[in-house]
């Protein structure tokens, strides 16, 4: 017999693996995107952290903000959340603090995979970033990563991308798919035929992964991006049963 007992902090719900702090934004969140549940095959729990803007968080900077995703994420962890990220792969920033104050994995960003990518690809090789705002990728992003070793990543902004910047970075709030598609596959291919040396890439943003197999079909590179980062951790977290003939 199986007795269910219920949870500290009384959630309204419970199921949920992953909890995502989302920063507030103002744009479409389109299937693939960390910010439309159908993009999994499991309960998210999404929980705004009420004041703290997309924007400013793209800057890099927004050190007023930690404090917010702390409380934010200690109520997630009331809830029985068993890991959790952000929405933003800028919010690094706040990884130190927000791991420290939780006992539930974190990774606030997609850019804790740089370090792991960068030792699966042999030493002459490098690992292209595709971030939204190049200008953001401050030193405390980098830290707050893990990135002891810059050297071995190309990050290249997505900013100067007419479509991109409207709708990510000025939230315009008209969002054209196939035209954003095609903005992002020019930049990963003129970045890789660039630089030979690039064994791989990443997508920082947490709106890039509709995009991910194209960027794979122009490239013919790995891509590794956010959504696929969270359901490794889910599947950490809550391992698969296995079954079949032996």
């Amino acid at each position: 017999m199986t007795v269910y007992k219920t949870m500290p902090g009384r959630p309204v719900a419970y199921g949920y693996t992953i909890g995502i702090l989302c920063a507030e934004w103002n744009v479409p969140f389109v299937p693939g995107d960390l910010n439309n549940a159908s993009t999994f095959d499991f309960p998210v729990r999404y929980l705004t952290v009420e004041g703290a803007s997309g924007a400013e968080v793209l800057t890099g900077n927004a050190a007023d903000y930690a404090d917010m995703f702390i409380q934010a994420a200690k109520a997630l962890e009331a809830e029985g959340i068993h890991a959790i990220t952000g929405n933003c792969g800028y919010m690094a920033a706040y990884q130190e603090p927000v791991s420290n104050a939780v006992n539930v994995p974190v990774f606030m960003s997609s850019l804790l995979q740089a370090p792991m990518l960068s030792r699966m690809l042999g030493a002459n090789q490098r690992v292209a970033v595709m971030v939204a705002n190049g200008a953001g990728i401050t030193e405390q992003v980098l830290h707050g990563a893990g990135i002891t070793d810059p050297d071995r990543l190309v990050i290249q902004g997505l900013d100067h991308m007419p479509h991109f910047n409207e709708v990510i970075l000025r939230e315009q709030g008209s969002l054209d798919e196939d035209r954003l598609r095609e903005e992002v596959v020019t930049v990963a291919t003129e970045t890789v035929t660039a630089d030979p040396s690039i064994g791989a890439v990443l997508l920082e943003c947490s709106d890039l992964p509709p995009y991910a197999r194209a960027v794979h079909e122009a490239t013919g590179l790995p891509v590794f991006d956010w959504a696929g980062f969270i359901r490794y951790v889910h599947d950490a977290t809550t391992p698969r049963a296995y079954s079949g003939t032996y």
